[in-house]
């Protein structure tokens, strides 16, 4: 489908002078962008994803501009913020944005979190950063910074480095009120202190806890050793990359990207630099596609044998962890050999790479390959077969392939609804269509099925 024709429908429902489409619509891209105005963007988002046929149900970002510094705004209208709609329709395999232009330092827009459930993160992360406001949001509050936090970090005018801030001081009224405001109060959420004939407890899983892998907080209500409700909270491990973002160049930002997620390596650094290269106009060649591609999976493979000795362990199965993790380190010599760092190498540049490949690089992945073909069919039968383990994951967690849209699911947990959507197959990037390999799926969309594609992934 031409991309201008979801122009031409919006239109034709909507008026035209209600959508105008950007000047640099159709641009590096290729994403059409729309224009909307404040009052009717909300039905424009709705008849998008429930009306229009095939319809853009997917709502992949929502997200925010500070306008107010920008010099040349190259025929775009005029606002102090824009609020950004991304949205994805599977079935034309096509994205579309809708941007809302807003005025004044108190900007506001109407929820979107009943036509989609996965708005509501979103939203609150917008007012949290750039201080949009939604109205009728059923829980508006921050959700990366503090919340006792002064400003909006993503304003262009908010300081970039704490010494920009003045020096910290704690005097002891500051601390009771910091310590006061991070009390759990389930009236908060919507959550009741106690039923009929006994009172529920609140416990917090996290921040920093063995079992969560990472720096996250659940707030658990509990009616005897009965979860009825889980608050996750997060933002404890937000560094303001974005903000850092503002005083790097295009290069010196490369190394931020590793850290986006520690387990990732290069994985970040690859969708950073293909962004820059697509505004640039940058064509790389085929034999940098390859290496980047290659280093990428390694790295997915890395990722994917912690979360899976992790899990197993979990779930009471301790070996597996220490026998994946000594694959992984045979991963991070492959790595080092190529990119001189390990878990880190901010090896990919700007329209290529570091440096080329090194004399033995093959002998040391043709070595690899067939050694961790046969590991993971042991780890099949120590893991995914266990008999504790499925008593443990089978039908445990799952959702709908139509809650994982709703809800914002991508990825290994899409696929574990039974649906076959890989951007690496359906929008093919860095050569990744001169190579072959099966979109694995599952269909129950639990959490032994959610394990399953990730297995099967590491498999190929």
């Amino acid at each position: 489908m031409r991309s201008d024709a979801i122009f031409q429908e919006l239109q034709r429902v909507f008026g035209e002078a209600s959508v105008r489409p950007q000047a640099i619509c159709d641009g590096r891209d290729g994403i059409p962008a729309f224009w909307a105005p404040r009052d009717k963007a909300r039905e424009m988002l709705r008849y998008l994803k429930t009306e229009a046929e095939r319809p853009y149900r997917f709502l992949y970002d929502l997200t925010a501009i500070d306008e107010r510094v920008r010099a040349d705004r190259g025929g775009q209208l005029a606002s102090d913020f824009t609020v950004v709609y991304h949205l994805l329709s599977f079935e034309r395999n096509q994205d579309v944005r809708i941007k809302v232009a807003l005025t004044g330092e108190r900007p506001s827009l109407d929820t979107i979190t009943d036509i989609w459930p996965s708005a509501n993160w979103y939203e609150r992360e917008v007012w949290d950063m750039f201080g949009v406001t939604f109205n009728g949001h059923p829980h508006l509050r921050r959700i990366l910074m503090p919340p006792t936090w002064q400003g909006h970090p993503l304003r262009k005018d908010h300081p970039a480095r704490a010494t920009e801030m003045g020096p910290f001081r704690l005097p002891e009224e500051k601390e009771e009120f910091e310590q006061a405001a991070m009390q759990f109060r389930p009236e908060d959420w919507g959550l009741e202190r106690g039923g009929e004939d006994t009172d529920f407890m609140f416990l917090n899983l996290g921040p920093q806890h063995p079992g969560t892998h990472g720096v996250l907080r659940l707030v658990l209500q509990l009616s005897g050793e009965e979860i009825l409700d889980v608050v996750p909270d997060i933002g404890f491990h937000h560094r303001g990359a974005e903000k850092m973002g503002e005083r790097q160049s295009w290069h010196t930002y490369i190394p931020y990207t590793d850290r986006v997620d520690y387990l990732g390596g290069v994985m970040n650094n690859l969708a950073y630099v293909l962004s820059v290269e697509r505004l640039a106009g940058i064509e790389v060649p085929d034999r940098v596609k390859v290496i980047r591609v290659m280093m990428a999976e390694f790295f997915r493979l890395a990722s994917h044998l912690v979360w899976y000795g992790t899990f197993a362990q979990d779930l009471g199965a301790l070996s597996p962890v220490f026998y994946m993790f000594t694959d992984r380190e045979r991963i991070f010599d492959i790595v080092e050999a190529v990119c001189g760092g390990r878990m880190h190498p901010s090896w990919f540049r700007i329209g290529g790479v570091a440096q080329d490949l090194p004399k033995g690089w093959n002998r040391l992945v043709g070595d690899f390959i067939p050694y961790l073909r046969r590991r993971l069919d042991e780890y099949d039968k120590m893991v995914m077969q266990n008999s504790i383990f499925k008593a443990r994951t089978v039908g445990v967690g799952a959702y709908t392939l139509d809650e994982a849209i709703e809800w914002g699911v991508t990825g290994p947990g899409l696929r574990a609804c039974g649906f076959e959507w890989d951007f690496r197959k359906m929008r093919p990037y860095s050569g990744y269509d001169l190579f072959e390999f099966d979109i694995p799926t599952a269909e129950r969309g639990d959490c032994y099925d959610r394990a399953l594609v990730r297995v099967a992934e590491g498999a190929q």
